[in-house]
């Protein structure tokens, strides 16, 4: 049996293929610490069944595809986002259902990063007189999967940051007004970001100007909540913040230090938030020190929503993956207006930092600015 390399002309493959990703992308924010994955049987040119990984713990997306195939699955092709796993974890391993359903071909778009499994499918499925082929849309897989393979290699979470601002920079008036910056497809958004992520986090000066409760609101969908995280040093968050008391079974967690009064902390356990302390750094809680506990929780992907002064102090760790920069049709037009982003210090345009742009879009009224961070290796 042969591992064959995918090659431009392979329209087919990309068919079936694009099914299976869009399948995957059903599973984000929801399989932690395990990736979203999609897959697709295909006999005789058709789509005979199909799957996706809905949480840990649960059938993984080929197990669901071969399972609602049944019999058609013998000799089928079985088109799959993410290497198959060869190793028993929470489930039996997939290269032996695969086997056992007698599939034919195994078509996958990247290796997994996992070391129990990266590269070993190939091997597996080929003493089982298995064929397999990959790199079919091998980087759209890669990147459905960044927060998968950020926290699998390095621990922490990869951090996405949300800044929406007006034409010139400014997310909020100098009186502290940001209702609303954006338009609402935009504002919706961020909702859709939300549910596709394992935590969403503030600092204590957005909690304290707006009172955000950060749960998802999605018309018409199943929407999920993300973990609510505050960084606040002191732990001047109220008992009484929506993020707290809010109706969700996400969870708030405090990121504070021990500068933070006992009473304080005392308080905000007691209305139902967990409060962690942390090492200082500038007088701060260290960012760092939070990612790594957030990795050690299984939070895998991380939306930050500002505001300027945790945003400045996530870039100046080298700890933000993404940027998710929306631009508003407005002008403020004051200096004293609250910026984007506060506390890099830069003095000299050579030492800005730089980050390369992969995408603008409109969303409604807005524009939408996608870039990552050069210290992102997928």
């Amino acid at each position: 049996m042969k591992l064959s390399e995918s090659s431009p002309s392979d329209g087919r493959h990309h068919v079936y293929m694009r099914r299976a990703l869009h399948l995957a992308a059903q599973g984000l924010g929801r399989t932690a610490p395990n990736p979203a994955v999609g897959a697709v049987v295909v006999q005789d040119d058709q789509i005979v069944g199909e799957g996706y990984h809905r949480g840990a713990g649960q059938p993984h997306a080929e197990v669901e595809a071969l399972q609602q195939a049944g019999e058609l699955a013998g000799g089928a092709d079985l088109y799959v986002t993410l290497e198959p796993c060869s190793t028993v974890g929470r489930t039996p391993p997939c290269t032996e259902a695969i086997a056992q359903a007698g599939i034919g071909r195994v078509i996958y778009a990247c290796w997994d990063c996992d070391p129990r499994n990266a590269g070993r499918a190939d091997e597996v499925l080929a003493a089982k007189g298995i064929d397999t082929m990959r790199g079919i849309l091998g980087e759209e897989a890669r990147r459905l999967n960044e927060a998968y393979f950020k926290h699998k290699t390095t621990g922490r979470p990869f951090v996405t940051v949300k800044l929406a601002s007006s034409l010139d920079g400014k997310i909020a008036t100098r009186s502290g007004d940001s209702r609303w910056v954006t338009g609402e497809q935009a504002r919706r958004f961020v909702h859709q970001l939300r549910d596709r992520s394992d935590a969403v986090m503030v600092g204590i000066g957005t909690v304290l100007a707006d009172d955000p409760a950060l749960t998802t609101r999605l018309d018409g969908s199943l929407g999920r909540d993300a973990r609510r995280v505050i960084a606040d040093s002191t732990a001047r968050t109220p008992p009484d913040a929506q993020v707290i008391t809010v109706d969700s079974e996400a969870g708030c967690l405090i990121a504070t230090t021990t500068a933070a009064a006992q009473e304080r902390v005392a308080a905000l356990e007691q209305s139902g938030a967990e409060v962690l302390r942390l090492p200082t750094k500038n007088n701060k809680v260290d960012l760092r020190a939070l990612m790594e506990e957030l990795g050690r929780r299984d939070v895998m992907s991380l939306l930050v929503e500002g505001g300027a002064t945790l945003t400045g102090g996530l870039l100046a760790e080298g700890l933000v993956d993404k940027l998710l920069m929306f631009y508003a049709p407005k002008i403020v037009g004051d200096k004293d207006a609250v910026g984007a982003i506060a506390g890099l210090a830069v003095a000299q345009m050579s030492d800005a930092l730089t980050v390369e742009i992969t995408d603008i879009e409109r969303i409604g009224e807005d524009m939408l600015i996608t870039a990552y961070l050069p210290v992102v290796s997928l």
